[in-house]
């Protein structure tokens, strides 16, 4: 027997306008992470291969983790603020085209939904009806794709940047530096691995990616990474020195 409730969405698909935008910075969040994992398991890889002096390893260590968490912060602030700007240029300049011609903007946004499929009779009452409501985000929505009031905090970009960059080069740091001598790198190269499986699978199921592949594509990309360090580290050996 059928249940005669009908809802007008599924129960586990999310619908409100901001799940877009928070799923990209949970994306970004692991990718962030994913990157302080393999830059820094890299880099005292190599330094562990070059020496055993715990206090080298933990500069390097730390050196690597700062810089890398301070880059990623930097670039995220410019690259969002960027965005931006260019997102609130867009918006002044669609909020003075409505001021100047609003029945050209009204038929705009008609001939929007018409070509989304809508009958020449619903569009316009759709886009009459959105622009009695709220005809600025109507606009900026239909036309550039934007929501006015969810415009991207660059600060908010670069402290998530940090902090996962942050988090995700802490694990190697700690590998490293808390095992025996003689297990150092193994025992690092194995948090290493099982971590960037886990990243992956997580980035793929954001995705709604294959998550054999991208397990397989980050974990071969991090084993190469400390695989190239560890030579250089092995090649410029100064533990005898």
């Amino acid at each position: 027997m059928e249940d005669s409730t009908v809802s007008g969405a599924h129960p586990h698909e999310p619908h409100a306008g901001g799940f877009a935008t928070r799923l990209n910075w949970l994306r970004a969040g692991v990718l962030g992470a994913n990157d302080g994992i393999v830059s820094t398991a890299g880099l005292v890889v190599g330094v562990a291969a070059a020496t055993t002096t715990t206090s080298a390893i933990f500069t390097a260590g730390i050196a690597g983790l700062s810089a890398g968490a301070l880059s990623m912060a930097v670039g995220e602030y410019v690259s969002v603020s960027t965005q931006r700007d260019s997102e609130r240029a867009l918006l002044a300049k669609e909020r003075k085209e409505l001021t100047e011609a609003p029945e050209y903007e009204l038929a705009e946004l008609i001939d929007i939904y018409r070509a989304k499929g809508l009958s020449p009779e619903t569009a316009r009452t759709v886009a009459e009806e959105l622009t009695a409501h709220d005809a600025f985000t109507a606009h900026a929505e239909a036309e550039l794709g934007l929501n006015p009031r969810e415009l991207t905090n660059p600060w908010q970009a670069a402290f998530s940047s940090a902090i996962a960059f942050t988090l995700g080069a802490l694990l190697p740091l700690l590998a490293i530096l808390l095992p025996p001598v003689t297990a150092r790198i193994p025992v690092t190269v194995v948090a290493v691995l099982v971590a960037l499986a886990l990243t992956g699978s997580i980035s793929a199921q954001l995705g709604g990616g294959e998550r054999g592949r991208a397990v397989l594509r980050v974990v071969l990309g991090g084993a190469l990474a400390m695989l190239v360090t560890y030579g250089i580290g092995q090649l410029f050996d100064v533990a005898g020195i």
